[in-house]
């Protein structure tokens, strides 16, 4: 018997009773890690077109935490743990011929370390997270990516302290399409939650998300944050490349790849490793605007989703999350329409 599962554009959230008399009033403090809090479920994908020093910065200023890339020289990462020591996170692969690199930085200062790997259910990435919490036992993990349950328990059980769900949703991915392999968004952040929930370990929603809806949605389904890529490469502190082009409104456009596009490996390896194909793509597309912008447009989007759903905090949110399927016609409705 095959399972049903749903993306965002499959449910919809059903209005609570609300006794909350302003917009302004929902706490969105949160947990990154099962030991680090943030004042913001928002944090921007660990992608070379995405974070960098100025939407760091930003980052910061709203009480969030970024977290550092890993396609890059050690020395770039070795500066940028200087810079924000214990106010930021590294990142890094599972080949155990960087781990004395990666515990390098863990000693420069960085709160922690992102294990960030397509498919994080494997026994190499136990390893690595076992290894690092031997050496480096105070400083905060997080791992994945997965999209299961199971996977999920398992990451939790070899020691990872958040675990980052999602597997092909992201809008520069193409693992679904070339494999075949990944779960819909929305049924795979709820499974997790489920464990999530008697565990006490985050779990980071990572990919799929479009705007502030998408948002609402994969927090009430469990998640304490969304990893968000596309939308933030597309702001103009954004790390991403940018060049003029007049026919857009903003007179701006930005580079957003894939870290498994045939761009990004060409760039960073030279060509494609030998027996592979590319999963993920690059393209151009307008900057939309300044990162504050984007954050504060999400940011009141969520806070008026949890007024309809009758919550001051995320967690209220979640308890009180009453979820339906939709047609294909429900967005249709839902979207101004002249006709």
């Amino acid at each position: 018997m095959l399972t049903k599962s749903y993306t965002f554009d499959d449910v919809a959230l059903v209005p609570q009773f609300n006794n909350i008399p302003s917009r302004t009033e929902p706490n969105l403090e949160t947990w990154l890690t099962r030991d680090l809090k943030i004042q913001i479920p928002l944090i921007p994908s660990n992608m070379d077109s995405v974070i960098g020093e100025e939407l760091a910065d930003i980052l910061l200023g709203y009480g969030s935490i970024p977290i550092f890339h890993r396609f890059t020289t050690f020395e770039n990462q070795a500066k940028w743990v200087e810079k924000y020591k214990t106010k930021t996170f590294i990142s890094c692969g599972i080949q155990p011929n960087r781990l004395v690199e990666t515990q390098k930085l863990l000693d420069l200062g960085a709160a922690g370390v992102c294990i960030d790997v397509a498919h994080g259910h494997s026994d190499r990435m136990f390893k690595i997270i076992g290894d690092l919490k031997k050496s480096h036992p105070k400083k905060d993990i997080i791992a994945g990516n997965v999209c299961t349950a199971m996977a999920y328990h398992d990451l939790v059980n070899a020691g990872a302290d958040a675990v980052k769900v999602g597997v092909g949703p992201g809008a520069a991915c193409t693992t679904r399409m070339v494999t075949g392999f990944g779960v819909p968004q929305f049924s795979a952040i709820m499974e997790c939650a489920e464990i999530a929930e008697k565990l006490r370990i985050p779990l980071i929603a990572d990919g799929g998300i479009r705007d502030s809806r998408d948002v609402v949605l994969a927090l009430a389904a469990g998640a304490s944050t969304v990893m968000i890529g596309k939308l933030f490469a597309l702001t103009k502190e954004s790390a991403s490349p940018k060049r003029e082009n007049s026919n857009v409104p903003s007179g701006w456009e930005s580079k957003y790849r894939g870290q498994a596009s045939e761009d990004f490996q060409t760039d960073f390896y030279g060509a494609l490793k030998e027996k592979t194909v590319a999963e993920g793509i690059d393209f151009w597309a307008p900057v939309s605007g300044t990162a504050r912008d984007l954050i504060e447009k999400l940011l009141g989007g969520l806070r008026s989703g949890m007024t309809y759903g009758g919550a001051r905090s995320l967690k209220e949110l979640q308890r009180k999350a009453e979820f339906v399927e939709v047609t294909t016609t429900y967005l249709h409705e839902s979207v101004p329409r002249k006709t």
